[in-house]
C-alpha cells in the first residue's frame, strides 16, 4: 500500500477470499463492509478498545479475523498477531514473535504469518501448533499468497525466492509439524517481485517486478509461463493483482492512478500494440495490453476485485469505492460510486 495518509488515515485494506468483504485498518480502529450491497457489517471503530489498527485478514466470512497493531495509537505490540471472534467481541488467541509481523494469511485450516525475513505456517484456529518456518530474502512487502479453499487439489504457499526475482512454490500437502518439503522455485522477473497473486484453484500465479511494467501468468504444475501481460511502458508500483474467480480475466491497479483488465482464458480480446500492423520493429510489437481500463485518483493505493457480470471493484485508501462493469470490445462504463466510510450499517437497511 502507499504509504500516504487519507481520510481518517485509513493504514490499509483487505478483502476475503470470496472478496465478498473488505476490510479498512484505520487509525481509530476497524471497519469490515460488504460489497453487495456496500454496508457496514462490523464496525470496531474504537480507538479505546483496538488501538490503530495496520492489518486485517478475514477468513472467509466467519466471525473470526486476524488483526495486527500498527500507526499512532498501538493499544497492542506490533510482534503480535491477534485473533477477534466477532461473535463474541473479544480475542481469542494472541500469537507473538521477534520482529513486527508484516502481512498474515489465513484460511480454515492454517495461519501463515509473515515477517521481514521469514514466514511461519501454524496449524488453525483450534489450538496452534507451528508446522514450520521459512527463512526468506528481504521481504519488505511481506508478499505471500496461499491456495484458500483446503477442498482444492493443490494447497500452494507461493512467496518471493532467496533470488532476486523469483517466486516459491511450496506443496502444503507435504508438510507437517517441523518439516517442509522443499519449495519449487520460478524465475519470474530480473528484478525484485513487487506484487503477486494467486489463483482461486491454486493453478496460476501472476507477477510483477518492481519495475511493475510487465504482469507474467505462470502455470505452477508445469512452472511455465502462460502469457506475459504489458501494463504500460512506464515503471509503476503495484499496489494489487486479482484474478477473477473463473481466472478468465486479471485486474491490476498501481500508482499511475490506471485499472487495467486483461482477458487470459481469451487473450485475443487483448490490445495488441499499433506498431504491430505497421511493420515495425519494436520492443511492444508482440505485448499483450489491456482489454479494458478505468481511471481513479493517481498514486492513491487500492484493492481489486472481480464481482458478478463482468464488474470490477476498486477500493482506495481515500476513502472512494468504485465499480465498473466492462465487455469484451473493451468498454469500460462505471457502476457506481460512493465514500465507503458514510454508507449505513447493516442493522440500518
Amino acid at each position: 500500500m502507499c504509504a500516504m495518509m487519507s481520510r481518517k488515515d485509513i493504514l490499509s485494506l483487505s478483502m476475503n477470499e470470496e472478496h465478498s468483504l473488505f476490510s479498512a485498518c484505520m487509525e481509530t480502529g476497524l471497519k469490515v463492509f460488504n460489497l453487495e450491497p456496500l454496508m457496514v457489517k462490523t464496525n470496531l471503530e474504537d480507538p479505546k478498545e483496538l488501538g490503530s489498527i495496520a492489518i486485517c485478514q478475514l477468513l472467509h466470512r466467519t466471525n473470526l479475523m486476524a488483526l495486527v497493531a500498527g500507526g499512532s495509537n498501538q493499544r497492542y505490540s506490533e510482534r503480535s498477531v491477534l485473533i477477534w471472534d466477532d461473535s463474541l467481541k473479544k480475542f481469542v488467541l494472541e500469537l507473538t514473535f521477534s520482529t513486527p509481523v508484516i502481512s498474515v494469511r489465513t484460511r480454515r485450516d492454517r495461519i501463515i504469518v509473515v515477517e521481514r525475513h521469514g514466514i511461519h505456517c501454524f496449524s488453525f484456529p483450534n489450538s496452534p501448533q507451528k508446522l514450520f518456518t521459512i527463512e526468506t530474502r528481504d521481504n519488505r512487502f511481506g508478499l505471500c499468497e496461499v491456495s484458500p479453499y483446503i477442498s482444492s487439489e493443490k494447497q500452494l504457499l507461493v512467496f518471493p525466492g532467496h533470488k532476486i526475482g523469483s517466486v516459491h512454490l511450496l506443496d502444503l500437502n507435504h508438510t507437517e509439524p517441523g518439516r517442509s518439503s522443499p519449495p519449487i522455485n520460478i524465475a519470474a522477473h530480473q528484478s525484485e517481485i513487487a506484487c503477486l497473486a494467486l489463483n482461486k484453484s491454486a493453478t496460476l500465479v501472476a507477477t510483477a517486478s518492481l519495475k511493475g511494467t510487465l504482469i507474467r501468468v505462470f502455470d505452477t504444475q508445469r512452472r511455465t509461463q502462460v502469457v506475459e501481460l504489458r501494463r504500460g511502458a512506464d515503471p509503476a508500483l503495484l499496489y494489487c493483482i486479482a484474478f477473477s474467480h473463473d481466472s478468465d480475466f486479471l485486474v491490476v491497479s498501481s500508482d499511475k492512478g490506471t485499472v487495467h483488465i486483461f482477458a487470459l482464458r481469451d487473450t485475443h480480446l487483448n490490445r495488441r500494440s499499433t506498431f504491430s500492423s505497421m511493420g515495425f520493429a519494436h520492443q511492444y510489437v508482440d505485448s499483450q495490453w489491456a482489454l479494458a481500463k478505468f481511471t481513479i485518483a493517481a498514486e492513491c493505493a487500492c484493492i481489486c476485485a472481480f464481482g458478478q457480470n463482468n464488474s470490477v471493484y476498486a477500493i482506495c485508501v481515500d476513502g472512494s469505492f468504485h465499480k465498473y462493469n466492462f465487455s469484451a470490445d473493451g468498454s469500460c462504463i462505471r457502476d457506481s460510486y460512493d465514500i465507503y466510510l458514510d454508507v449505513p450499517e447493516d442493522d440500518e437497511y
